[in-house]
């Protein structure tokens, strides 16, 4: 016996000749003619169908994460840099970014409807990934070519698609500070800085460093004071940051001890710089450890002969030692000092004759200042240079 097939038109006609309902034919979801239009390379018609899906109350299309999905598709297809050249008939009417945007908020989307482990929850990183390339390329061609709003934008989404790169919020940075945005900078160095991987790992140097400048142009201390803990605290061992710490508390009037272990840590770090020990030694001489004083003037002329403040204190140290041994002759009865008063006094000499060679330094070194030549003036008479300390005298007065 034939098995008998009724065609479709047949069945119908059957099925009416019955008096029955016809059953409607299925009709194709707008999601799924999206994906068909994106396959065919049909852009404007699959717009116009996930645009459908996603804004439709009727079919319900616009709570699956498939439609979301497939829109992040059509969109990241559109500004793909291997096939956006095709597409420019259908993207020339959007804004700058608009594109790369909604394709980002609708993987976004995605993951939200479906979560992380659906199926297509779980190819959102990897779509996100892709676009966040995409995004911070952007950033980079905008800033080259000193379009900053627009390095900007890119580089702000960039870290919207990875909230905990450091990278684009630090570029974000970068650009506020070529738009001469210093409340931007700032904010976006403070974002940076936030992130957990910089409470891991210390931030690079230049982030603190450039803040730094930055509380030092508005000349807020207080600020820089802030900054300059975090940033000992990442790199305890900074020269950059041990110095400013250290001018810092010369600033707020730090001396004594703590001023010195400051700068004992500076020179740790700095053992070349010539000025901490000058530095240092002017702290000690206020110490009255003239020793330790004339040990770093001594070791701050060895790394640099041209420091005019360590050739000048030195002859200063050496120059008020010689005056004590001499007042202390000069305080003596006339027994003493016949007994004592000549060797007090021989022993002074030694030290006005130590003192002459660093003013003569540091008189070369700057002419015309006046408390170099009146110290000279006294050693020159001191020693019986008579003719020189005229001619220091005779200086000194052409220059009033």
């Amino acid at each position: 016996m034939k098995n008998t097939f009724l065609t479709v038109a047949a069945a119908v006609a059957f099925t009416a000749a019955l008096g029955l309902a016809t059953p409607a034919l299925a009709q194709s979801s707008a999601i799924t003619n999206a994906q068909l239009s994106l396959k065919a390379n049909q852009m404007d018609k699959a717009l116009e169908s996930i645009n459908q899906a996603v804004a439709s109350d009727k079919t319900k299309e616009k709570d699956k994460a498939k439609a979301w999905f497939t829109r992040g598709e059509i969109y990241a297809q559109l500004i793909s840099p291997t096939t956006a050249a095709l597409y420019t008939k259908y993207t020339k009417d959007m804004q700058p970014g608009e594109g790369l945007q909604k394709a980002v908020e609708s993987y976004n989307k995605a993951l939200e409807l479906d979560g992380p482990t659906g199926e297509y929850g779980k190819q959102v990183p990897g779509q996100l990934q892709t676009l966040y390339g995409l995004a911070f390329n952007e950033g980079v061609k905008g800033y080259q070519a000193k379009e900053y709003d627009k390095a900007l934008a890119s580089f702000q989404l960039a870290a919207k698609i990875q909230p905990q790169d450091t990278t684009a919020a630090l570029y974000s940075a970068y650009t506020q500070q070529a738009r001469q945005d210093v409340a931007g900078e700032k904010a976006a160095y403070a974002q940076a800085l936030g992130l957990d991987a910089y409470k891991a790992k210390p931030a690079p140097v230049n982030v603190y460093v450039r803040l730094l400048q930055l509380a030092r142009q508005e000349k807020n201390d207080a600020e820089a004071k802030q900054v300059l803990q975090k940033a000992l605290a990442a790199y305890p061992n900074n020269k950059t940051f041990l110095l400013e710490d250290l001018n810092l508390s010369m600033q707020g009037g730090a001396n004594g001890d703590a001023a010195i272990d400051k700068i004992g840590k500076a020179i740790q770090a700095d053992p070349n710089n010539a000025s901490l020990y000058a530095v240092r030694g002017t702290l000690y001489d206020q110490q009255k450890k003239s020793d330790l004083a004339l040990e770093d003037y001594k070791k701050a002329i060895s790394l640099d002969p041209n420091n005019f403040d360590a050739q000048f204190n030195a002859g200063i140290n050496n120059f008020n030692r010689a005056a004590a041994l001499y007042t202390k002759a000069s305080k003596m009865d006339l027994k003493t000092y016949q007994v004592q008063g000549k060797k007090v006094e021989a022993e002074g000499k030694k030290y006005f004759e130590a003192a002459q060679p660093y003013f003569e330094k540091a008189l070369a070194l700057q002419p015309n200042d006046r408390s170099t030549i009146t110290a000279l003036q006294k050693v020159y008479y001191r020693l019986g240079r008579t003719a020189d300390s005229e001619r220091m005298n005779a200086k000194l007065q052409t220059l009033k």
